[in-house]
């Protein structure tokens, strides 16, 4: 998904340290797929399975962080080259799905933190990845809007629960803008990778996913005790949410039968940004059946949580397998040794 070259791996690094280096800034999305089904368990009510799945997010989520940080200290360079692809605002994105589910948890604190987090990632990120924008890119171009939709979606569910209203209209801002960057994106992006892209070019329709699940929040936030919205600034918000999920599905439908007509069935890292579209259109649905009081999209919304599932599942056994391929080739040392021989 970054576009960089694989780095070469010292030869005396274990077979898994060895396939961690070569670890890309866009593996992140395997926490944001992982973290929004945790969400989408907990809105269906599988609450025991959304705290596992919640467990390994959080679990990736540590690990990516000590690498991003220890590439930010030993490998400045390297750090500087990957925080200008796009796949880096999957750090953003990650961070704001683990806080929202947190937040869901009634685990405030925590959620603020990994707000502040986020918020202090994302302009530093966003920033050096629109300098390196250019025509026809893969599908990760969308991640500027998802990385702002994300801090819209955390802002919203921390005010609904705190009741601060500041917070809200701040998420109401970064919600209007990622739609701004979503058209941008739109026009940076190569079509032809709904037939030929390996897996990132679902988050075209994924940004529109978490654009309706940040309206729906938005929605939500507003109560009796903390008045936000008067009645024409809900109807446009409910108006627009609306259009967002249907946009979100017709993409769904194009990127489905493009997969039918196409198939790709070879693993790739990327095909975790395949998931993630898929979870948050499920979180996206049952968000708005609720925010909206329209309760006959929940078993639709069951229907696409359950299918975000099965890709999880199948695209964790291909990264295990792929890990397993990895460490059964000879390392450097290995065949130096067997050439002196």
């Amino acid at each position: 998904m970054s576009g960089l070259s694989r780095p070469s791996v010292p030869s005396r690094l274990s077979p898994l340290r060895a396939w961690w280096a070569r670890r890309s800034p866009a593996a992140g999305a395997a926490v944001m797929a992982t973290g929004i089904l945790s969400v989408g368990l907990h809105l269906t009510g599988y609450e025991v399975l959304s705290r596992v799945t919640l467990g390994l997010a959080a679990a990736a989520w540590v690990a990516l962080a000590a690498n991003f940080v220890e590439r930010l200290v030993r490998e400045r360079e390297r750090w500087r080259a990957e925080a200008g692809t796009p796949g880096a605002l999957t750090a953003v994105a990650a961070t704001c799905v683990l806080g929202t589910r947190f937040s869901a948890l009634g685990r405030q604190t925590l959620a603020e933190a990994l707000l502040a987090l986020a918020a202090v990632l994302w302009p530093v990120l966003l920033v050096g990845v629109a300098r390196h924008w250019r025509r026809r890119m893969p599908g990760t171009v969308f991640l500027c809007c998802v990385a702002t939709q994300g801090l819209a979606v955390l802002g919203a569910a921390l005010a609904g629960a705190e009741a601060t209203a500041w917070l809200a209209h701040t998420a109401l801002v970064l919600f209007w803008l990622g739609l701004v960057l979503y058209g941008f994106a739109l026009t940076r992006f190569d079509l032809r990778q709904v037939v030929d892209g390996a897996g990132d070019h679902w988050i075209a329709g994924g940004a529109l996913a978490i654009s309706a699940l940040a309206g729906a929040k938005l929605v939500a936030a507003d109560s009796a005790r903390l008045y936000l919205w008067n009645d024409d600034d809900r109807g446009v918000l409910r108006a627009v949410t609306v259009m967002l999920l249907v946009l979100d599905l017709a993409w769904y439908v194009v990127l489905l039968v493009a997969e039918a007509v196409r198939p790709r069935l070879r693993y790739d890292v990327r095909r975790w940004a395949t998931v993630f579209p898929m979870g948050m259109t499920a979180a996206g649905t049952l968000s708005v059946a609720a925010a909206l009081d329209v309760p006959w999209l929940e078993t639709p919304g069951e229907v696409l949580l359950w299918m975000a599932v099965a890709a999880w599942l199948a695209v964790a056994a291909g990264a295990v397998r792929a890990y397993a391929a990895a460490a059964a080739e000879p390392t450097a040392a290995q065949v130096t040794s067997t050439a002196r021989r």
